[in-house]
């Protein structure tokens, strides 16, 4: 049985990552919950089955909860997250999506409107005025903030009073700025959604996704599509992604030092258009003076920075996005996203500086 979060009182979210979801403090029990790899449960209590419930789901489900301030629910992956909540939109109506975002959420609202599952409205979210006026006859509106790749930051709270007002559900991928950054319930957002695989687990070990919500209606219902479709989390994988909770603020933290102090030198060098940065966490985005081919050598110049697609774990990783023929046009061909990791600053410094130097010879 899991620690009861109104056992505690109000916590930091530093605290909140490395205590909550824990055993009862009891004589010989395991500091942490042991990974249970369970497909069926003894008839009679709450799990019965290995796609309803286990008990290495609920220390992940705890500890997100608490920090996002609502209810969790782990799922395969972050796409697996995402088409659970697209499947809470009616036939034929109306999803505000953004321009930029996370590709799969692009392909997958891409896929059902050429099904006529659904119609798509896309915006600039940095354009709070447009999206307002987008949400009339909105069911969803669904926002990334900052946005992948273009770092694009949202007005969520004046944008989810406004989508209210019109009858629409407020989504909020939270994946870039992690809950210790921004918490999207607290600014009138119904439901926040991670790809766990990126920051939470931050390990770049395990794939998963997650969905938060204050609202017991959507947990239910969203809780009820996981069991109908099966898009359930490993154990090992949520396992995993507790060990990495234990550290997020940790990890976040060292990742913005070092995404703010590599910004002004990105941005005082010759080799580089421009910078992208929201002015938190540890995602940045450059433009190379030399286009798609400059990009490109830099990716392959590096020792210390990974050449990689995903995002958000220990280690440094960048790459150019356009290199995805999927990715919007409207992203610039030379824009390298870049997710800094918690490496010495000065090393990542040298190791890029001297790609970069290369570039301008």
């Amino acid at each position: 049985m899991l620690s009861d979060p109104r056992d505690f009182p109000p916590l930091q979210p530093a605290t909140i990552a490395v205590t909550a979801g824990r055993p009862p403090h009891e004589p010989d029990a395991p500091l942490n919950t042991p990974l249970t790899p369970a497909s069926v449960f003894v008839a009679g209590g709450k799990r019965e089955y290995g796609r309803y419930a286990n008990p290495t789901w609920e220390p992940f489900e705890a500890v997100l909860g608490r920090l996002e301030g609502g209810r969790a629910l782990a799922f395969a992956s972050g796409l697996a997250a995402v088409a659970a909540l697209l499947d809470l939109v009616a036939p034929g109506e109306v999803v505000v999506a953004p321009r930029h975002a996370y590709l799969g959420t692009l392909q997958q609202l891409a896929t059902l409107e050429q099904r006529g599952r659904l119609r798509v409205r896309v915006v600039n979210v940095a354009e709070t005025d447009d999206v307002v006026a987008a949400c009339d006859d909105a069911a969803m509106v669904w926002l990334e903030s900052p946005t992948n790749p273009a770092l694009e930051v949202a007005d969520i709270e004046t944008i989810a009073a406004r989508a209210h007002a019109a009858g629409a559900r407020v989504v909020v991928d939270n994946t870039f700025a992690t809950p210790l950054l921004q918490q999207p319930l607290w600014l009138g957002a119904d439901i926040v959604m991670h790809s766990a695989t990126k920051y939470l687990a931050g390990h770049s070990d395990a794939v998963l996704g997650a969905v938060v919500t204050q609202d017991d209606e959507t947990y239910d219902a969203l809780d009820g599509q996981r069991r109908l479709m099966g898009a359930i989390p490993g154990t090992l994988e949520t396992w995993l992604a507790v060990r990495g909770l234990r550290t997020l603020h940790l990890r976040v933290e060292r990742a913005q030092l070092n995404a703010r102090s590599l910004v002004p030198r990105l941005q005082a060098h010759a080799a580089v258009s421009a910078v992208r940065y929201p002015g938190f966490g540890g995602i940045v985005a450059i433009e190379l003076e030399g286009g798609a081919a400059a990009a490109d050598t830099l990716t392959r110049s590096t020792r210390l920075w990974v050449h990689a697609t995903s995002l958000g774990g220990v280690e440094s990783t960048f790459e150019r996005r356009r290199r995805w023929q999927s990715e919007p046009a409207t992203i610039p061909d030379s824009l390298v996203r870049m997710s800094v990791g918690v490496e010495d600053v000065e090393d990542l410094w040298a190791d890029l500086g001297a790609a970069l130097d290369e570039l301008t010879r």
